[in-house]
């Protein structure tokens, strides 16, 4: 053994092989901690003082090959000053360029998923050898910050600028073919063959068939471009980045200029620039919403994998009512390998399940991401059905029938019926109380709610709600339901509107208090779209449906009267009025067509503008857009800070990622808790109080006005 720590090993095999072997103890996967980093450090020092090596086999005992480096670090490693953070990642960089000046070849097996300084360790080595279905590729800019251990300097120089920075700047994984084919990786090839085939790469490199040390001359060299070239691919790739990050987002277009400014010079010079413009970046608020989000899905992850260990078994699911939702929900389960009963009371209710499942395979097909045989599998793992037949076989049931007490509580009560004792029950219900639905049911214990969001397929949150009754195995069942269906569930107690939709109707109702006080309400939607949200108010309203958000609406008016009840009819409601419900009949705010791709083409309409004019109490007026912002925001920050103090979601973290997974808060924002962290809950309540008189949706919370005198964040 020519190195035994904690995260690596390097053993010397047969021919002067020394395989450097990733394998950090105590973890599910390899990362790049301070001890890791420490770690290669003191066995790239072993080997290169060991005269019997004659080349280095680059390998992971994980099933990943390294994920990345450890984020868990960066906060206390942020704190530091801007000297003290360039020269950890000096120190840091100096540890790859070790690796790359070793004085004998290096191979690595990437046998699984390898991001940025895993992928970075991968770049440093001579050759790359990649298993097949395995992503590689480097995603900082989606914690906000340019990668920082040679990826804007060593992966210009081996796929050229212009693939680097859509690589670097897009922050997306490559597989297979594409990395190979872009000169990323050298070999692709079988899972089963990886490792042979890396050590048939480094016998042929020692034995002198492969010049690995032209490979080095070439990433240690500057880009080959000449003057013009240089300007002409980076002005380019500026714009593109620019146009597709947008305004909120430096670190896409800051990882391009830093490519650019060292794309000339050797590898060392090139990389100080990196650092830097790695510290400029780390110091922006977006890094540290960024980051923050991150933490809050890792914290989540962990516990949810809590409440799986409780979870029952699930090997067979149900969904009642095969509309658009649920036909979604049943696709989302059989994608993920979970055979669906799909039960409707019409014929044309099934079709309609089936279509939407079948439609969505076939864009997976169409789109390269599924075979035809595999699309088939999927739908053959959901059986439409009249009947309650089969049922009693099943694990968990999902009821997704229309959004109507009665209704619901008829189908949860027949189904029950039908169901073995021990299978759990949920309600995708998006506003009724789960203790009320419960009401009918034998066993209240094995029932919950599972509010998916729409679409499905797309959108990666679903609420877990736990009735006063809800038994733990039951929240854990479910809670293991859906993340085999793919999604990410968060917990949260039983009041109406629950969690999302709770927090999300004051911002609509802020949105009709702004057109009622004279907002246009296009105006509106274009200064919450330039905040970062991914469409304005009116266009999500039409997105949810007019006719829906009037039904949410009235419950959030019957659970909370003194800030949810409004005398005025608001835009919304005389849209809904009007028969106008969005884009589920091609008309509300705006009106829509079909456009080419086969998607609602939002467009102006007159008859909008005309109902929403009727909402108003005077003249169109413009408002400045920090106005705009504030009666937007306010109530809904207020009303996250009422979830988190009546334990409506268990903390903060969980308060921030249901709202940029349910309903799109801009993350590079953090959430509406870290809104308030950024700007300090004093001012933030100066701000509010600035719009007293709009009533008690503007008044801070006293847990608030508290924390403002004693100067705390949510966030410590």
């Amino acid at each position: 053994m020519i190195y035994q720590g904690k995260a690596l090993t390097v053993a010397l095999l047969d021919q002067g092989i020394a395989e450097l072997r990733f394998d950090l103890q105590g973890d599910s996967v390899n990362k790049f901690n301070q001890l890791t980093l420490r770690e290669l450090a003191a066995a790239t020092a072993a080997i290169a003082a060991d005269k019997a090596v004659r080349g280095v086999l680059v390998t992971s005992g994980k099933d990943v090959f390294i994920v990345g480096a450890d984020i868990t670090e960066f906060s206390d490693m942020f704190r530091r000053s801007d000297d003290e953070l360039q020269a950890v990642l000096h120190d840091a960089q100096q540890v790859f360029n070790a690796v790359e000046d070793l004085p004998v070849p290096t191979v690595v097996a990437i046998n699984g998923v390898a991001l940025g300084g895993g992928f970075e360790m991968c770049l440093a080595c001579d050759y790359r050898v990649l298993a097949e279905g395995v992503g590689v590729g480097l995603p900082e800019v989606k914690l906000g910050i340019n990668p920082g251990f040679g990826g804007t300097v060593r992966l210009p120089r081996l796929i050229g600028s212009d693939n680097a920075a859509e690589w670097i700047a897009t922050g997306e994984e490559r597989r297979g073919e594409k990395a190979l084919s872009q000169g990323a990786v050298d070999a692709v090839v079988p899972g089963e063959a990886l490792r042979d085939s890396a050590l048939q790469l480094l016998t042929d490199c020692i034995a002198g068939q492969f010049d690995w040390r032209a490979r080095r001359v070439e990433k240690q060299s500057g880009v080959q471009l000449n003057d013009m070239e240089r300007l002409m691919a980076f002005t380019t790739a500026k714009a593109l980045v620019a146009a597709q990050a947008g305004p909120h987002m430096p670190a896409p277009v800051t990882a391009v200029k830093s490519m650019e400014k060292s794309a000339h010079l050797t590898r060392d010079e090139a990389l100080e620039i990196e650092a830097k413009h790695f510290v400029k970046l780390a110091r922006t608020p977006q890094a540290a919403a960024l980051i923050g989000m991150f933490l809050n899905d890792q914290n989540l992850s962990k516990r949810n994998r809590q409440y799986v260990k409780n979870a029952a078994d699930i090997s067979a699911a149900g969904v009642l009512g095969a509309g658009i939702m649920g036909g979604g929900i049943a696709y989302q389960a059989a994608l993920k390998g979970t055979p669906v009963l799909m039960k409707d009371i019409a014929e044309e209710g099934l079709a309609l399940g089936m279509s939407e499942a079948n439609k969505q395979v076939s864009r997976r097909v169409e789109r390269g991401r599924m075979s035809a045989q595999a699309a088939g599998e999927v739908l053959t793992r959901i059986r439409p059905t009249l009947g309650y037949d089969g049922f009693d076989k099943l694990d968990v049931v999902v009821e997704a029938v229309v959004e109507n007490p009665k209704v619901k509580h008829a189908v949860l009560a027949e189904c029950e019926k039908a169901m073995s004792a021990e299978a759990v029950l949920a309600s995708n219900t998006s506003t009724i109380s789960i203790d009320f639905l419960a009401k009918v049911l034998q066993r209240p214990e094995n029932f919950c709610g599972m509010h998916f969001f729409n679409p499905v397929h797309r959108m990666p949150l679903v609420e877990v709600i736990r009735g006063s009754k809800s038994s733990d195995r039951t929240i854990a069942t479910v809670v293991a339901f859906a993340r085999a269906m793919g999604k990410t569930p968060i917990v949260v107690n039983d009041c109406p509107g629950f969690y999302v939709n709770r927090v999300l109707f004051p911002y609509f109702a802020g949105f009709n208090l702004l057109v009622r006080d004279g907002a246009d309400f296009h105006q509106v939607d274009k200064v919450m779209e330039r905040f970062g949200w991914p469409m304005g108010p009116a266009y999500l309203l039409d997105v949810v449906g007019l006719d829906t958000a009037a039904h949410a609406a009235e419950v959030m008016a019957e659970g909370f009267p003194d800030r949810m009840r409004h005398a005025d009819k608001g835009a919304s409601q005389l849209m809904y009025e009007a028969g106008r419900y969005g884009q589920k009949n091609n008309k509300g705010f705006y009106r829509y067509e079909t456009d080419r791709k086969g998607r609602p083409a939002k467009l102006p309409c007159e008859e909008g503008d005309a109902i929403a004019a009727k909402s108003r109490k005077g003249p169109v007026r413009t408002f400045a857009e920090d106005d705009i912002v504030a009666r937007m925001m306010v109530p809904m920050c207020i009303e996250v800070v009422r979830c988190l103090d009546e334990n409506i979601v268990s903390c903060a973290a969980d308060a921030d990622l249901g709202l940029a997974m349910g309903i799109g808060f801009p993350v590079f924002r953090g959430g509406a808790l870290r809104y308030i962290d950024s700007m300090g809950a004093a001012a933030f309540c100066e701000m509010a109080d600035r719009y007293a008189a709009l009533g008690k949706l503007y008044e801070p919370t006293a847990s608030l006005r508290a924390m403002a005198a004693a100067g705390d964040t949510f966030y410590g």
